[in-house]
């Protein structure tokens, strides 16, 4: 009888006491620039090619250039 109070009591324990749980995360807004200007500087920071006006880093891929930290 004691053992299956236990077994009961841990069954119920484990049932309400879920791990699971949901996160939602918005999408971040990333602007993409189709062509650099023409006064952009070509810069390689630890080997990685970056593209540097306005004061920004981009960083170019297939649809465009987008806006990095570096």
């Amino acid at each position: 009888m004691r053992t299956l109070f236990i077994l009961l009591s841990v069954i119920c324990m484990m049932s309400l006491s879920s791990c699971a749980s949901r996160v939602v995360t918005k999408p971040a807004s990333v602007t993409v620039v189709k062509t650099a200007p023409k006064h952009h500087k070509t810069v390689i920071v630890k080997g990685k090619r970056y593209y540097f006006w306005n004061g920004k880093h981009y960083r170019k891929t297939r649809r465009g250039y987008v806006f990095v930290r570096v």
